[in-house]
Parts: C-alpha cells; sequence; structure tokens
C-alpha cells in the first residue's frame, strides 16, 4: 500500500471524521443519486432476477441501499478494507442487511464467486495504474462470462492547466451544494496530490487490460466518468 493510500484509509476508518460521511459523496459527485439509479438498470439489461452482485468499496452503504431497494431480490457481498465504512454501510442498509454480506479487506478477499454482476464506485481512483488494473481483473475473474461491471470515479484530462481548471470545478460544485468552503479546499488539494488520477482514455485502457469487453461511457460530470463493461 502506497502512502497516500494509507492516509486515505486512515481517514476513512477514523469514526469521527466520517460521522457524516453520507453527505459528503452527493456534495462532490454531481448527480450521484442518478448514478445509483443508472448502476441498477445497467446491471439488471443481463442480471438475472435473483442476482448476486459483487461490490468493491462499498464502504458508507450509499449505492448498497440504492440498489437492494430498487431490487428486493438481489443478494450482494460488499467488500471494503475500512472496517468502520462498514459499520456505516450495515447501519445504511437496515432492514436489507440480510441479503447483505460485507467482507472487511480488498478484491482479494473476496469471495470467489461467480457473481452475476459488479460495481465499482467512487473507489478506483485511490489506485494507481498497475493496482487498478490487478483489481479489475480479479473483478473479471469473479464474474460470470457476459455479465456486467459498473465502474464510477474521478477521471478527467491531466494536461495542465485543464487539470488545474477541472479540479477548480469539482471544488466549486462541491461549495455551490453546500460542502463548507475551507473543507472542500483541503479536499481539493488531498484528490490534487494523492489520487492517482488517470485520464479517461487511460481508464479505458485499464478495463480492456484487464480484460472486459463492450466498454461504454454511460455518465461524464466535471471531474467523474463511469463506464458499463461486459466481463
Amino acid at each position: 500500500m502506497t502512502d497516500s493510500n494509507r492516509l486515505f484509509l486512515d481517514r476513512f476508518s477514523d469514526r469521527e471524521r466520517i460521522s457524516h460521511y453520507s453527505e459528503g459523496p452527493p456534495r462532490f459527485t454531481p448527480g450521484l443519486d442518478a448514478v445509483h439509479r443508472m448502476t441498477a438498470i445497467l446491471l439488471g439489461e443481463h442480471a438475472p432476477p435473483d442476482a448476486h452482485v459483487l461490490v468493491l468499496g462499498a464502504g458508507g452503504g450509499l449505492e448498497l441501499k440504492a440498489m437492494a431497494d430498487a431490487q428486493p431480490n438481489w443478494r450482494f457481498t460488499g467488500v471494503d478494507p475500512a472496517g468502520p465504512m462498514l459499520d456505516l454501510a450495515r447501519d445504511m442498509v437496515g432492514a436489507d442487511i440480510g441479503r447483505v454480506e460485507l467482507v472487511e479487506g480488498y478484491i482479494e478477499d473476496a469471495p470467489q464467486g461467480p457473481f452475476d454482476a459488479a460495481t465499482c464506485l467512487l473507489t478506483l481512483h485511490f489506485l494507481d495504474r498497475d493496482a487498478r488494473v490487478r483489481t479489475l481483473r480479479e473483478m473479471r475473474r469473479r464474474l460470470k462470462p457476459g455479465t456486467p461491471l459498473v465502474v464510477v470515479h474521478s477521471s478527467f484530462p491531466q494536461d495542465e492547466p485543464a487539470r488545474t481548471r477541472w479540479l477548480s470545478r469539482y471544488a466549486a460544485y462541491a461549495v455551490a451544494s453546500g460542502a463548507d468552503p475551507e473543507q472542500t479546499e483541503q479536499a481539493r488539494a488531498a484528490v490534487s496530490a494523492s489520487l492517482a488520477l488517470l485520464t479517461p482514455r487511460e481508464d479505458e485502457e485499464c478495463l480492456a487490460l484487464a480484460g472486459f469487453q463492450a466498454v461504454e461511457l454511460f455518465y461524464a460530470a466535471f471531474t467523474w466518468r463511469g463506464w458499463v463493461a461486459t466481463a
């Protein structure tokens, strides 16, 4: 694990810092509720009515809750390295927790499956390119052939001055959505300095290298991109 990844993991393991986690992602990610709805729709195009879905980066539980509400017969295995974030996910899912298995760890700690679908939302940007490809390969290995994967994370031009311009827009959106300006600037600086940011083309290359096919962009909003692909 790199020092920057350890820093972010420590932040997500701080129970006081994450106590209001559910308020953060919607302020920084335009249309997050719609992303969750689109994710369920895209997975549902090929997943069976009783699908078992692998959710990597499940801490917080926002996507677990949205998909559980949308598909009452799906089951989920959620994986996240931060135990306190999984505690939040357990609370967020509420009465549907009987359909959810939570695993503390990384993709290598996930059950072998095979799963009917998978998601990885707001997570892959914590991994450098090589680790990203390895993680995607491990996800694909756990999926049945022809099943869908949905990924959403930070992905935008990395040449200057475009990189700085888009990061400024990322911060401006958060402030306009009610985030504290000082905390937003801290988040912007952390993203700029610590995240393994790639361009959209590089992200599509990572999916292809991992063996995914039919990679399609379905979401683009400021610094965020989302793709659906087939194992």
